[in-house]
């Protein structure tokens, strides 16, 4: 053999596997039912790209979720492969009990406890890029980063945003795509269609080997007039359009890339709000100041949509726990509170739900827990959400949706129900990168 011919083969030997692994793009879709793609005709929709990812590739016809059904802590588990109770997104909003974080979410990557895609994908030597991922400011492993932030919705958010994301790649999309990057706080189908338009300007210019694509607007419009509407169905079709356009952009830049799509969770109707402030107030767990504003407590409702965690400032106390539970037992024993349970420690544990939580109430569907509305508000009344998630996983209507397309994967493949936390596996799997933290096994797409 000559020379060079051997120098070759010792440089190919050494080569990294994952350079013959495909690239992925992955697509989240907020709120999105599996039965909207899967009986898209039924449901009078029309998705053709959401259904030729369906028809050219595998499918869950469900995925169960995890505790509870929220964008944050489910966006990680798609990212990680472990429940919230491990990976520490516990819910969307961090613990603020007097409120000085101004509303504050989980938007910080470092509060993640176990490792990410982004993270394997980088150590098989791949590149990645994300735009408006849940929980990716300052995430590791991300070559091209525009994270989901958002302060007030001031024209400063752009200038928070700029000094956050990778240095310049703001400024180089906005001048490829010709007009300014979306707010953060933007969850309208503009906001969705603009960052579908830099995702695929990103692919154009970088093409990452590994990309996430947050999309935010069907979420929105379930929450304000309710699934099964014609306005969310709307919203869907346009957000169809956005998959096909960024679908064209990765196939044109790796014919031979993976294609998922994802949601963190489906949708409830709602019609009653339980403001459990008002409860912890009353029974005098919460004392406010002579402005309304929390001057001490010792339970606090940590709400998280058709749930909450309620938290003891003193979790050792026997005394404030026994008076918490109580508390608890008195509205359960209502019908009219809506309360389906409530958890005690060694149960949130199982279900893998927030380990500081020392109780968690679980609503029924078609009540949700209504923000803080002042102690003269009433316990419970008419609410004007008109759709909710953040419930314990179980019921059809919260079930999560998975697609997924690409060289060696089975056409048509009904994968019947999965767990959420076997999808980042599966996906570290297609990339030739792994996840060891994984609690599931990645799915068999063959």
């Amino acid at each position: 053999m000559k020379k060079a011919a051997l120098v070759s083969l010792l440089l190919a030997t050494c080569m990294p596997t994952a350079a013959l692994a495909e690239p992925l793009l992955l697509i989240s879709i907020d709120g999105l039912r599996p039965g909207d793609v899967l009986e898209a005709d039924k449901r009078g929709l029309s998705l053709p790209n959401l259904r030729r990812l369906l028809t050219d590739g595998a499918h869950a016809s469900g995925v169960t979720g995890v505790a509870p059904t929220l964008t944050y802590p489910s966006h990680t588990t798609l990212m990680t492969g472990v429940s919230p109770a491990k990976h520490g997104i516990v819910a969307n909003n961090s613990f603020d009990p007097t409120g000085i974080n101004q509303g504050g979410w989980y938007w910080y990557a470092q509060d993640i406890k176990v490792p990410t895609l982004w993270e394997a994908a980088t150590k098989a030597g791949l590149s990645t890029g994300n735009i408006h991922w849940p929980v990716s400011v300052a995430a590791k492993g991300v070559s091209w980063n525009l994270p989901q932030i958002w302060h007030t919705g001031h024209p400063d958010d752009a200038k928070l945003l700029d000094a956050l994301a990778t240095p310049g790649l703001k400024a180089e999309l906005e001048t490829a795509v010709g007009q300014p990057y979306a707010m953060g706080i933007d969850e309208s189908l503009s906001g969705d269609q603009l960052r579908g338009r830099f995702a695929t300007a990103l692919i154009a210019a970088h093409k990452p080997d590994f990309l996430t694509v947050y999309l935010t607007a069907l979420d929105h419009e379930q929450h304000g007039v309710g699934p099964d509407t014609p306005q969310a169905k709307a919203v869907l079709e346009k957000i169809d359009a956005i998959v096909g356009d960024l679908v064209a952009a990765e196939r044109k830049a790796h014919p031979d890339a993976v294609v998922a799509l994802v949601s963190d969770h489906g949708f409830e109707a709602t019609h009653t709000g339980l403001n459990l402030f008002r409860a912890f107030i009353d029974d005098g767990l919460i004392m406010l100041d002579k402005d309304g504003k929390v001057a001490s407590w010792q339970a606090m409702p940590w709400i998280a949509g058709g749930s909450a965690a309620i938290m003891l400032s003193r979790p050792e106390d026997a005394a404030i726990a026994t008076r918490t539970k109580a508390l608890l037992d008195r509205l359960a024993a209502n019908p009219a509170n809506g309360i389906a349970a409530v958890l005690d420690k060694a149960t949130i544990a199982k279900a893998g739900a927030n380990p500081q939580a020392t109780f968690l109430i679980n609503l029924q569907p078609g009540f949700v827990t209504d923000i803080y509305r002042g102690p003269a508000a009433p316990l419970v009344a008419p609410t004007p959400v008109k759709g909710m998630h953040g419930y314990l996983p179980g019921p059809a209507h919260l079930e999560a949706t998975f697609l997924i397309t690409g060289p060696n994967i089975a056409k048509g493949k009904d994968l019947g129900r999965i767990d959420m936390r076997a999808i980042a596996p599966t996906l570290a799997k297609a990339m030739g990168a792994t996840l060891p933290d994984a609690q599931a096994a990645p799915v068999d797409l063959k």
